[in-house]
């Protein structure tokens, strides 16, 4: 077994376990702190954590520039370069957070405007906000050197204490919410366990690499050296201010255009969407850097052929995500939390669209990025354009359901037709029909096993909202008869399927 596909595995083993441990307690967690803290405390954790989003943006994307040209140097073993680069991007962070902090603190000062009608005194809106500023400044001044470990296929490590750490941080949290109900040491534990992880993780970089000698004082003479991480680093800036205003912004749009309670509502669907979504990645996100190496490499034609085994899989995937959410998820929902906490139907019905196209898109997303290919600076300017404009319109007009069409809108026109267009043509250097002829497939399976198993559910003898025991049994059966479905229809008909298959064999084999 090749290193790679070595670290991939170990990478996938170590999230999983770290998925399934944490997949209870959140679902748990997130019933005590709505029981005991309430909805609109929760809500408002949310918006703070998306206005401190949108001033992450100044990080300029320098992680994804950085991690991109970490590749051929750790694959080589050119310490020095690797120190270089990782020096320039101390030197780059500590700017960032020195910027990320002064605005911070002039946007607090709009907070009584903001949170005008918000429940809570502004004594506790401001404790939140700021120790959560506090956590995020960590990683600008500490703890930026995690990259390397990322770009290593080392992300175990970073799983391994970070996860461990979240854990006891959400016992703790759940003991003083149910105990006290006190909100100052719900956030106060949030913030003393963001220090905790910086400290054992920077612990274990130093274990691990111990050679590894990070001067930020030359970065700024390193800016000369790497001029092109500045290049690249501007292309993947506009892509990031487009990324987070498609997905991590819908919290503030709700805030604003709907509710703080809704934010909550809303909130809980995108709990139990982010932890099905983070149970696939925990197996398949193993593998980014994994391709930054094979397209390190350079050999077109094993590119290609591994491009449609990971595509083949995203789709699969997707298909088993918009599956499980439609036909499970309000009925769980109502087990849960309770009936009046189940959005419009209309709602789910966008929602897994959107999470069809965000999540079969990521081997496009991984092949560009292992390619460097950011100079399309346009596409996110249309992109977030289109997104803006219908959110504020529809927003306004319909809610939730108008946010949800100003970005599921925006993904068909840039990321279902140019992205691809632009990894064939300017990656792979090959005909953007080959791509279409062989997608299509998983687009058509994925739709006809969608719906051939809806209708078949609907003979399913068992009421999924009568208790969790029932709901469980419906969900086995169901799953059962859809990926029966799907994986047939896959095996059968998708481009790639059978070498993955076989490549599944072949690892388990040795």
């Amino acid at each position: 077994m090749s290193g790679r596909v070595h670290k991939s595995i170990l990478n996938a083993e170590v999230n999983l376990i770290f998925y399934f441990l944490t997949l209870l307690l959140a679902f748990f967690s997130r019933r005590i702190f709505l029981d005991c803290l309430g909805a609109e405390f929760i809500g408002l954790t949310g918006t703070l954590g998306n206005i401190l989003g949108y001033l992450n943006l100044v990080e300029l994307g320098i992680t994804a520039s950085i991690g991109y040209f970490l590749f051929k140097p750790l694959q080589s073993n050119n310490r020095q370069e690797v120190q270089d680069i990782l020096s320039l991007l101390g030197y780059l962070y500590n700017w960032i957070g020195c910027i990320i902090l002064a605005g911070g603190v002039l946007i607090s000062f709009f907070f009584p405007f903001i949170f005008s009608k918000a429940e809570f005194g502004l004594s506790i809106i401001y404790f939140a906000y700021y120790s959560f500023l506090g956590s995020s400044l960590i990683g600008y001044f500490i703890n930026y050197r995690q990259i390397i470990l990322s770009a290593d296929q080392k992300n175990y490590l970073v799983a391994i204490y970070y996860q461990s750490a979240n854990i006891l941080k959400i016992i703790l949290q759940i003991f003083l919410a149910y105990s006290y109900q006190n909100l100052y040491a719900w956030v106060g534990v949030e913030f003393l366990f963001g220090i905790i992880g910086c400290v054992i993780l920077n612990w274990k970089i130093n274990k691990e690499y111990p050679w590894l000698d990070v001067n930020k004082s030359r970065g700024r003479a390193l800016l000369k050296q790497y001029p092109e991480i500045i290049t690249k680093t501007k292309q993947v800036f506009i892509h990031k201010i487009k990324d987070f205003a498609l997905i991590k912004s819908d919290e503030l749009f709700i805030f604003f255009f709907v509710s703080l309670k809704m934010v909550a509502y809303y909130g809980n669907y995108m709990i139990v969407i982010s932890k099905l979504i983070s149970l696939f990645s925990a197996v398949t996100g193993s593998v980014g850097a994994s391709i930054g190496n094979l397209v390190a490499e350079g050999d077109k034609e094993k590119m290609i052929k591994v491009f449609w085994e990971i595509t083949t899989i995203h789709h699969t995937i997707s298909a088993i995500l918009c599956f499980s959410l439609y036909a499970f998820l309000e009925p769980f929902i109502a087990l849960w939390l309770g009936s009046e906490y189940i959005l419009d139907n209309r709602i789910l019905i966008l929602l897994i669209i959107f999470v069809y196209i965000t999540n079969s898109r990521k081997s496009i997303d991984s092949f560009n990025y292992a390619h460097g290919l950011y100079a399309d600076v346009w596409s996110a300017w249309a992109e977030l354009i289109i997104n803006v404009s219908i959110t504020i319109v529809a927003g306004l007009k319909w809610g939730i359901i108008g946010i949800l069409l100003g970005k599921i809108i925006s993904l068909l026109a840039i990321v279902v037709f140019w992205k691809p267009y632009y990894l064939f043509t300017s990656g792979f250097k090959e005909s953007v029909t080959i791509y279409w002829k062989g997608v299509i497939r998983n687009y058509v399976i994925s739709f006809a096993s969608f719906a051939l198993a809806i209708y078949a559910i609907k003979y399913i003898p068992i009421n999924p909202y009568q208790s969790l025991w029932e709901w469980a049994l419906y969900a086995a059966f169901g799953m059962t008869i859809f990926l029966t479905i799907v994986f047939s229809a896959t095996l059968l008909f998708a481009k790639g399927a059978k070498d993955s298959l076989s490549r599944i064999k072949n690892i388990r084999k040795k």
